[in-house]
């Protein structure tokens, strides 16, 4: 689709217990609470999630529902092409990410699902349903 608007995620590669990609401010969060940075890294993290905190809204505080699961289940955050400014510190995460062995993936995608949330410089979309493929019986 020429013009079509692509929005961009980076997350891991393992699902959660729900099925879901975390995300890799998620993921070195979780690296963090369990004590796993070192002292540089724990500054990155801190210096640079307090400027994002700053720099966009965070959709859970404007609405607490937006990543309820019996609301919204499997709802995830994706970048627009307007948040290019906000990608500058990205690699910051995913050398923490490497440096854990903790893999994660860059996606595109022109329709991340049935967007829930939206501002300036994200979507929060719950991913359409997978449907199952039919399975072939034997003769």
């Amino acid at each position: 689709m020429v013009g079509a608007t692509v929005y961009i995620r980076f997350q891991g590669t393992v699902p959660d217990d729900r099925g879901v990609f975390p995300g890799i401010f998620k993921l070195v969060n979780g690296l963090a609470r369990d004590g796993r940075l070192s002292v540089e890294q724990e500054r990155f993290r801190r210096t640079n999630n307090d400027w994002y905190d700053a720099a966009y809204a965070n959709p859970s505080q404007l609405d607490p529902l937006v990543y309820d699961w019996n609301h919204n289940p499997g709802a995830v955050a994706w970048f627009k092409p307007s948040a290019g400014f906000l990608f500058v510190r990205v690699p910051g995460y995913l050398e923490i990410l490497t440096a854990h062995d903790v893999g994660y993936e860059r996606l595109e995608l022109s329709d991340p699902g049935r967007v829930v949330y939206e501002d300036e410089h994200q979507v929060i979309a719950v991913p359409h349903p997978t449907v199952p493929l039919p399975t072939c019986e034997g003769p």
